[in-house]
This record gives structure tokens, C-alpha cells and sequence, in this order.
């Protein structure tokens, strides 16, 4: 099957997801810097959420041109993620309107590990179609930041319930360490642009 509507469906469900988002900032019921102020937690959530969607659309896109085709297991795995990654105006929300507690920032961390626990059984499932000079596979190699991450995020759950600042300093590095998309897999695929372009 072509990926073509895998990757058009997943688009639109991303763009809902920060539609849904943006939404939950409300106008504030007064017209001076206080009561701007007020929203600042919202604010800042809806920031680090987006964040993170843009960094998972990002790395999305790139993982999506390593592949000509999908199946079947290639859909239930991409719906795994979206599913997961739906979760995350609620978790952006509930973190926000109660200024950043300790229960919402445990329950944030939740919504940040499962998205990146469902991307890389993703990127298992698409290897698994490849083998061993597969360009996903080669282009991958140890993938650090996608097993060190997981880990992350697990401690920053732990940590909401005792210094909640921690978590979110840990949410906060997590994100700086993707905000660049995967060079590797940018490379990989230009080399194979570059080989069809020479056969």
C-alpha cells in the first residue's frame, strides 16, 4: 500500500491536535497586565506543547520518506501513536489551568512517554519490513535519543510528585534535544536520492 494516505491522515490529525490546543487559551477577563498575566501557565504548557507536536510532525515527516510502502502493521503502529499523541491538549490543559501541580505534571510526563514509547515501536515495526542495509535501519544505528528518552520522561513523573520544577526542566531538555530533525535519517535519504539519480 502506498504511504501517501498514512502520512495525509496523520497531517490532519497533528493539525486538529494544535487546533485543539490553541483553543484552550482563553481571552482574560480584564484589559491590564495582571489579568494577562494570569494566563502565563496556560501559556507556557500550550508553548511546550507545541513544541513537542512540531517536533513529533518533524521527525514524522522524515521517518515517512525512508518508506515507499506500508502495511498493515505499519497503520496499527502510526495509529498507536496518534492515539497517544491525541492526549496531549488534555494533559497541556490540565497543567496549565492548575499552575503546574503535581498530579498534572506527573499526569504530563504520561502524556509525553507514551508518544515517544508508540514512536519507536513505529520505527521497529518499519524495520522489521527492512533488512539489515535497509535505509531506516543504517540510518538510525544506536538511536540514543529515542532510548534515552522514555527514561526521561519516566523520572520526570517521579519527580512531579516531589519537585515538580525538576519535571519540568526535564520536559523542557527533552525537547531541546529533538527540536533538530534527525539528520541521520536527512542523510540516508539524500544518499539514496542520489544513488537512483546515478543508476
Amino acid at each position: 500500500m502506498q504511504k501517501e494516505r498514512l502520512t495525509a491522515f496523520s497531517d490532519g490529525v497533528i493539525a486538529i491536535i494544535i487546533t485543539i490546543m490553541v483553543l484552550e487559551l482563553k481571552v482574560p477577563h480584564g484589559d491590564d497586565l495582571p489579568a494577562l498575566a494570569g494566563l502565563t501557565p496556560v501559556f507556557l504548557s500550550y508553548v511546550l506543547s507545541f513544541l513537542y507536536v512540531a517536533i513529533y510532525w518533524n521527525n514524522h515527516h522524515h521517518l515517512m520518506h525512508t518508506v515507499d510502502s506500508v502495511d498493515g502493521a505499519v497503520l496499527w503502529a502510526n495509529m498507536h501513536l496518534l492515539f497517544w499523541l491525541s492526549l496531549i491538549p488534555f494533559a497541556t490543559g490540565w497543567m496549565g489551568e492548575n499552575h503546574f501541580g503535581k498530579l498534572p505534571t506527573a499526569v504530563y510526563g504520561i502524556a509525553m512517554v507514551m508518544p515517544a514509547i508508540a514512536y519507536y515501536v513505529l520505527q521497529l515495526v518499519i524495520k522489521r519490513r527492512e533488512d539489515e542495509t535497509g535505509l531506516l535501519t543504517t540510518a538510525l544505528g544506536w538511536d540514543w535519543k529515542g532510548k534515552l528518552s522514555p527514561f526521561l520522561f519516566l523520572s520526570a513523573i517521579g519527580l512531579a510528585f516531589v519537585a515538580p520544577w525538576l519535571s519540568h526542566i526535564i520536559y523542557v531538555l527533552v525537547a531541546l534535544i529533538w527540536i533538530v530533525p534527525d539528520r541521520r535519517i536527512e542523510k540516508a535519504v539524500r544518499r539514496r536520492e542520489r544513488a537512483n539519480a546515478e543508476a
